[in-house]
């Protein structure tokens, strides 16, 4: 992909590092993520337009503790430095780093001084930001003047607007700071002198050139499976080189209400996308039949997709030269992965499994640079409807892992009816995008006793799990207001007969998984 110079962020070990990298895209400025590791030659390779230093857990003077190779500051690239950063940024340059014993966790109030600089030029002198760090600086290295402290640290803030350089004890890119984003736009506007050009036109202009250059006139395969990634990755190569690239949709059977039809027809009439459908939904449940173990049903359900989308490539194939398979590959699962490369293997997590070592194809990932919230605003430009765009992240297995038991045909009808009263009663409190993920599970091997009318009845439980997250890999379950789990409780026992009971998960990641299976 054509991208312009980026900013990178060096990662110290910090929990904060990809949220930096998003308030520097935020101010419209593309970032990249690197790890600490990496030598100074191999970062001024990059030929990046700054380059930020995380926070991190560590103590500078701890032995073994990550350091900033001094060679980074002759380079006369633009550096800020946050917490461990800017320590260690102060310590490289001649400042002074002290375990005072002085420790500043959570909320803290700033001073700034008279003198406050470019970063704090003309904001509150008394300001909240949040704190986390033991060692302090005590004096800034030559060359820089100190904006601000607080009542345990005197060097709190440096800047060397003349060397392009600053730093901050504090973290800015945490919504508990108070005009943090303002600060970090300061710096990469006023101090480091970079032109806020990471828009969603431009990175559409320079992907769709790039998908050009890369497919010229061969034909491309997408795998699309109804979710955001997969939707907004085949958009923008259909956008790049129109009817080159046919979409195969498996509709296994084991999606929610709606799902397969909003594929099937509002994707397509939004995109004018060639979408190839393989009904395969009795070819999965007997397949499923009486399993109940969730590892089995996975590896069911994953066998099952590599042979049904093995068939439609062959039978694309037959009509052109598929040479190129389209992934909906993210910027974290890139610096998860250590920035992987090579051929074609759908992540589990994507779909629902890898494609067999010889089905080769070479990858377009045309999403690999973009976070999550950016491909929502990609797919927002590129016209696609608002209902994919913002669908919850959905399992790749569907509702086989929704249902603690077997899986067949009426259960499946049984949990789709509950799960679509949950989707609708949250839509209408306006809460979709306040909560991550909201999987709706049905106990189908449990029987509880009700009484419903005049007669007691043996039901199926349904859990609620609304989560709130923002990676999934941590997650917290979602306070939702009362009166909706309320409605929804209500209106699933009144409209789903085999249903007599309703019960919220409130259980955290860690311990439990987002999932039941």
């Amino acid at each position: 992909m054509s991208t312009p110079r980026p900013v990178l962020v060096v990662d110290f070990g910090a929990q904060y590092a990809q949220l930096i990298a998003r308030r520097v895209r935020e101010a419209k400025v593309y970032s990249e993520i690197v790890p600490h590791s990496m030598p100074v030659a191999d970062m001024l390779a990059k030929d990046p337009a700054a380059i930020i230093l995380s926070g991190g857990p560590a103590s500078v003077y701890a032995p073994g503790a990550p350091q900033v190779d001094a060679k980074l500051f002759d380079a006369g690239v633009p550096v800020f430095g946050i917490c461990y950063g800017f320590q260690a940024m102060a310590r490289a340059l001649g400042g002074t780093v002290a375990h005072t014993g002085d420790r500043e966790y959570g909320r803290t109030v700033l001073a700034a001084r008279p003198e406050a600089g470019v970063m704090l030029r003309d904001l509150p002198s008394d300001l909240p930001v949040w704190m986390s760090h033991g060692d302090c600086v005590t004096e800034a290295p030559p060359g820089f003047a100190v904006t601000a402290g607080t009542a345990v640290v005197p060097v709190a803030a440096f800047e060397d607007v003349a060397g392009r350089r600053a730093g901050v004890q504090f973290h800015p890119e945490v919504a508990h700071t108070a005009h943090g984003q303002e600060m970090l736009t300061r710096f990469l506007y006023d101090i480091a002198g970079i032109e806020p050009t990471w828009t969603m036109g431009n990175i559409i202009d320079d992907q769709v050139a790039a998908i050009r250059e890369q497919v010229g006139d061969k034909e491309v395969i997408c795998a699309l499976s109804g979710g955001v990634d997969s939707a907004v990755a085949a958009a923008l190569v259909h956008k790049a080189v129109g009817d080159q690239l046919t979409c195969v949709f498996v509709d296994h059977g084991l999606l929610r209400a709606g799902e397969a039809e909003q594929v099937e027809q509002d994707y397509v009439a939004a995109t004018g996308i060639k979408l190839k459908v393989v009904d395969a939904a009795d070819r999965f449940l007997g397949a499923l039949a009486g399993v109940t173990d969730p590892e089995d049903k996975r590896k069911i359900i994953g066998r099952e997709f590599i042979r049904v989308f093995e068939a439609a490539a062959r039978e694309v194939a037959a009509t052109g030269d598929v040479e190129f398979l389209v992934q909906g590959t993210l910027y974290p699962d890139v610096v998860e992965s250590g920035g992987g490369t090579g051929t074609a293997n759908i992540k589990s997590h994507h779909n629902v499994g890898g494609l067999p070592d010889d089905l080769r194809f070479s990858l377009v990932e045309p999403l690999r640079t973009l976070f999550k919230d950016e491909v929502r605003q990609l797919g927002l430009t590129l016209g696609l409807p608002e209902a994919m765009v913002w669908r919850h992240p959905f399992p790749g297995p569907g509702l086989a892992i929704r249902i603690i038991g077997a899986v067949s045909s009426d259960r499946l009808e049984v949990l789709r009816a509950a799960d679509l009263i949950a989707r609708e009663e949250l839509t209408a409190s306006g809460l979709d995008r306040s909560v991550w993920q909201f999987p709706v599970v049905l106990l189908a091997d449990v029987r509880s006793v009700g009484v419903q009318g005049d007669g007691r009845t043996y039901g199926h439980p349904i859990v609620l799990r609304p989560v709130s997250s923002e990676d999934a890999m941590t997650a917290d379950w979602s306070r939702l207001p009362y009166d909706v789990i309320a409605r929804i409780s209500t209106r699933i026992t009144n409209e789903v007969p085999e249903v007599n009971r309703v019960v919220l998960d409130v259980t955290s990641k860690p311990p439990g998984t987002i999932e039941w299976e």
